[in-house]
């Protein structure tokens, strides 16, 4: 802390004068703080994807035990070539329709550009330029 009597037998200008220093050191500081504060949160993140990729590798795993598994009950009943065969078949018609609905749900967020973003900058540049009237709010939500 500084000595407030200092601050009181200066002038007008000597304190003006300090001004861009104490703004460029209150800036700095911010930037500090964000900093300190960023890489605190990147280190949580990178723990949690790093734990949370381990728990989907032993799902995969799992996943194949499970199949596994399956595929001896099935062969309790039939033999195990044609019940791997079957289960095999199954799993592949699930990808399939999960593939196809999934491809159809991604085209409907095709093309990638945001149209209603670039209209409403377009709006705006030209209600700046006075070459049309700016849109209401409700106009654009409609959009």
């Amino acid at each position: 802390m500084t000595d407030t009597r200092d601050r009181r037998s200066r002038s007008l200008f000597g304190l003006v004068g300090d001004v861009p220093k104490l703004v460029k050191n209150l800036v700095k500081g911010e930037i500090d703080l964000l900093k300190a504060e960023l890489i605190g949160k990147a280190k949580i993140i990178g723990l949690a994807a790093g734990l949370l990729i381990g728990a989907l590798v032993i799902v995969l795993y799992a996943i194949g035990v499970l199949l596994t598994a399956a595929v001896m009950g099935l062969a309790t009943v039939i033999p195990a070539w044609l019940a791997a065969l079957l289960l095999a078949v199954v799993m592949l018609i699930v990808a399939g329709i999960l593939g196809f609905v999934g491809w159809k749900r991604f085209q409907k967020a095709l093309p990638l550009t945001p149209k209603r973003t670039i209209d409403s900058v377009k709006d705006d540049v030209n209600a700046v330029k006075g070459l049309g009237n700016k849109p209401a709010a409700a106009d654009r939500k409609r959009s």
